[in-house]
Order: C-alpha cells, then sequence, then structure tokens
C-alpha cells in the first residue's frame, strides 16, 4: 500500500522543487510543473525549454491545468489529515482501476464514469473531471431535488384521489336522496305516472353508472401515477444508498425517470362527474304537464347543487336557498364555489329573452342577477367588470355590485330578473308594479347563468331567498 502511495506520489511531484504540485501547468511536451518552479526556472535558464526534455515552450504563460489541480490538493489533503475510512469501509468501496486501487478517483463529467487518475491521465487532460467524492456529493444532492419533486407530485395526485373518493362517497348520497325525492314527486301523481316515474329513475341510475365509471377510469389513472411514482421514489431511495461506483453506474436511468415523471402535468379534476341532479328534478312536474296540467307549477330557474357553497341548503325542489349556520360535508368538484356563499341556476342562456322572479322577503344581504358560465369563482366583486351582472343589496342599500348605488324609494320583497341575450340588457324590476330599477348592458360573448348569493339572515323573518313558480 505504502509503495502504491509513493508510485501515486511521484506522478503528482514537481520535477523542479519535488513537492506535490501546487498550481500545476502542463507544457505542449505534456510534462507538468507547478507554475511558480517553472517561472523560476526559465528565469534562471533565460529560456522557455522544458526542464525535463529541454523543448521548447510554444506557450510564455501556460495555463493551470484545473484537473491536475484538483488530484493534486485532493492528493495532499489526503496527506495531511490521513485517510478517514477504515479498511472496512474501503473494503465495501468498489474498484476503478485493480493496479492503483488505492489512489482518490476522478469523476469526468464528459464521460459521466469514475476514472483513475494515473492510468487514464493523458486521455482526459482536456475533460472536466473532478474527485469521485465531490461528484457523488453533486449527484446525490441532484437526486434528492428530483425525489423531492417526486414526493410532490404523488401527494398531489393522493390529494386528487382523495377528492375522487369524496365524489364517489356524495354522488351515492345524491343517487339516494334524488332518488328519494323523485319517488315524493310521484306519489303525489295518480298510478298512470307510475310508468314516467319509472323511466326517470331508470334515467338516474344510468347516469350514475356512467359517471361511476368516469370516476373509476379517472380514479384508476390517478392510482397508476401514484404507483409509478411511488416505484421511482423507490428507485432512487435505493440508488441513495448505494456507494460510490455503483451509484454512479446506476443513477442516470433512475434520474431520468424521476425527471420525466416530475414533468408529468398535475392532476386535474374532471368536471361534471356528479349526478346532474338538477337534469332529474328541475321541471319534473311540467315535463309530464300533458298529463297533470291542473296540478303543476313551472320554475323558470332550477338551483345547480353542484354549484352551491359548502355552507348554503337548497330546497327539495331546488328553487330556494338559505344561508346555514355549518358547512355541510360537500366534495371540492370545479363546478362549485368553495369561497363566497353562492349558486347558480342550472341551465343557461346564450340568447333569447328570459325572465324570472326571486323572493327576497326583508332578507339583509343578498344578490341577484347573471353571471357568465367561466366567471372566476374566486372573484370578489359581483360586478359587470368581472362578469356579473346583479342587483345587490347589503347594509340597507341597493347597487350594481361595483358600489354604485340604485336610487329605490321603497324596500324590495321581489325582484324581476329580466334578460334579453341579443340586445346585451340585463334588467331589473320591482314586480309589484313592475317599476324599472335600472338596466345594465353589455355584449354578451358566452353562456350567462343565473346567479344568486345569500348572507346570513341574522333576526330577519325571511330566511331563504326564492325563485318563485308559476302555474301553467
Amino acid at each position: 500500500m505504502a509503495e502504491k502511495a509513493a508510485l501515486f506520489e511521484g506522478y503528482l511531484s514537481c520535477h523542479v522543487c519535488s513537492e506535490t504540485f501546487r498550481d500545476p501547468v502542463s507544457l505542449t511536451c505534456n510534462h507538468s510543473f507547478c507554475s511558480s518552479c517553472l517561472q523560476k526556472f526559465w528565469e534562471q535558464a533565460k529560456n522557455k525549454n522544458c526542464p525535463i526534455c529541454k523543448r521548447k515552450s510554444s506557450k510564455d504563460y501556460p495555463s493551470i491545468n484545473l484537473s491536475l489541480k484538483d488530484l493534486a490538493d485532493s492528493f495532499a489533503k489526503r496527506q495531511n489529515n490521513g485517510s478517514p475510512e477504515t479498511e472496512k469501509e474501503k473494503e465495501k468501496e468498489e474498484v476503478v482501476c485493480d493496479k492503483h486501487p488505492e489512489v482518490p478517483y476522478w469523476f469526468c463529467e464528459d464521460e459521466q464514469r469514475a476514472v483513475c487518475p494515473v492510468c487514464e491521465f493523458s486521455l482526459h487532460q482536456s475533460h472536466k473531471v473532478v474527485p469521485v467524492e465531490q461528484a457523488v456529493s453533486d449527484l446525490k444532492d441532484q437526486l434528492k431535488s428530483d425525489l423531492k419533486s417526486l414526493q410532490d407530485k404523488r401527494d398531489k395526485y393522493k390529494q386528487v384521489e382523495k377528492t375522487y373518493n369524496e365524489m364517489v362517497e356524495h354522488s351515492k348520497n345524491q343517487l339516494l336522496s334524488t332518488e328519494k325525492r323523485i319517488r315524493a314527486e310521484f306519489n303525489k301523481l295518480h298510478q298512470f305516472l307510475k310508468e314516467e316515474e319509472e323511466s326517470r329513475l331508470a334515467a338516474l341510475r344510468e347516469e350514475e353508472e356512467q359517471k361511476g365509471k368516469t370516476i373509476s377510469r379517472e380514479m384508476k389513472r390517478i392510482q397508476e401515477q401514484i404507483s409509478s411514482l411511488s416505484d421511482s421514489i423507490s428507485a432512487v431511495e435505493e440508488d441513495l444508498q448505494k456507494h460510490n461506483v455503483s451509484f454512479l453506474s446506476s443513477y442516470k436511468p433512475t434520474q431520468t425517470r424521476a425527471r420525466d415523471q416530475c414533468s408529468l402535468s398535475d392532476p386535474q379534476l374532471v368536471s361534471g362527474v356528479l349526478i346532474d341532479v338538477a337534469k332529474h328534478l328541475g321541471n319534473l312536474s311540467f315535463r309530464v304537464w300533458e298529463k297533470m296540467k291542473e296540478r303543476v307549477h313551472f320554475s323558470p330557474v332550477i338551483l345547480d347543487p353542484n354549484t352551491a357553497a359548502h355552507c348554503l341548503y337548497l330546497s327539495d325542489d331546488l328553487t330556494s336557498v338559505r344561508r346555514g349556520d355549518t358547512n355541510q360535508q360537500l366534495p371540492d368538484n370545479p363546478e362549485r364555489n368553495t369561497k363566497y356563499a353562492t349558486v347558480l341556476g342550472s341551465e343557461g342562456f346564450s340568447s333569447g329573452k328570459h325572465s324570472w322572479e326571486v323572493e327576497v322577503g326583508d332578507h339583509p344581504v343578498w344578490i341577484v342577477g347573471l353571471a357568465k358560465e367561466s366567471v372566476d369563482k374566486g372573484e370578489k366583486y359581483a360586478s359587470p367588470e368581472y362578469g356579473f351582472w346583479c342587483l345587490v343589496y347589503r347594509s340597507g342599500k341597493y347597487t350594481d355590485g361595483a358600489d354604485k348605488t340604485v336610487t329605490e324609494k321603497k324596500s324590495l320583497q321581489r325582484i324581476r330578473v329580466q334578460l334579453d341575450y341579443d340586445r346585451g340588457e340585463v334588467s331589473f324590476y320591482d314586480p309589484e308594479d313592475m317599476t324599472h330599477i335600472y338596466t345594465l348592458r353589455d355584449a354578451f360573448t358566452e353562456k350567462l347563468c343565473p346567479f344568486f348569493g345569500i348572507g346570513s339572515a341574522g333576526d330577519a323573518k325571511t330566511t331563504d331567498i326564492k325563485i318563485c313558480q308559476t302555474k301553467i
């Protein structure tokens, strides 16, 4: 071992001062010397010849050989401090070169491998090489960063999976509650409506099955991604436990795979996977109007429970809404407003004239009107600037949502909302005497949905705001 160390020391010794290189430079003849030793030699010799072979140098001031410097500095440090490794640890280290197992190896970044500085010195003079310990440390730091990215990515997929599980459970509850409501409606009808009732139940179950399949398919894909990410994380963790050369020989494909997976787009929840309750319940009686004409009423707007905030409670017929004291356990599906107490109508409008009335009573805080289908659910202001055309009542005054006060001589109990899509007008009236309140004008470019917001009722007698029904 001492002989090998002495041999290696010979390769790293300056032929002028006979000590380990300090800032070594290499001449075109491939002989190397300490930079200061070479300059002193040239000053004394009064020429630019190599001290060994006497060949004239083509460079007046040769640049530092960084690869040789790193190797010499590493060797000098080991000589001064002694080897920190025990014999047992050295036995575990992989050997790059059988001839020189004790020398501190290089890592060639150009070729991405560990090399012997004695045998392969001349082959890597123009390459970027660093001590193998430094290379391992740097590469493990990179892989640890990749591991963190993989873990973060898996956490996002797990969160989506959790939301899907909540949606599955909620969908089952929707199935049960919607089925109960449908039965309650049909129980009011005569026996001859039984066939219509069963037809609608079948449609409900078919939709639940189809949307259940959609969720199952998406969940399967999410689970496959989680499994794949977990496998990659395990592979990275396994590589991080390996020793230097073994690690260097296997880390690259693991890192490539990890980075490929880290570049995957974040998981997104699919819209429209909850049961469209409004489709089954909305205007149900009106749809059998030909048979029950004298007994049914029609609601021009049906509220969509899949868009309602957690704190809002809708009536069974989906025509009224109130603000509750506690939040319901509802999934955060993309359609739902999770920030503000609002709910949308189940059907939007992209042409024609439409109108409906809303009973607000003495409720102290409410918003009625329309909103763009693509409106930002986190938007704070219900004004035209942000895609809302509404009448807002708060703090005893009426505004247009942009804090512009609307003058009204009396307290309104009902509001009539009137949309003329093609003319770009949203108007509000007092339906008691059809007094015009105000009109908003704009150029509509997308579907508009009925929009409702409600605050706490406090001591008011009216706890719900309700869409008024009409008799056919």
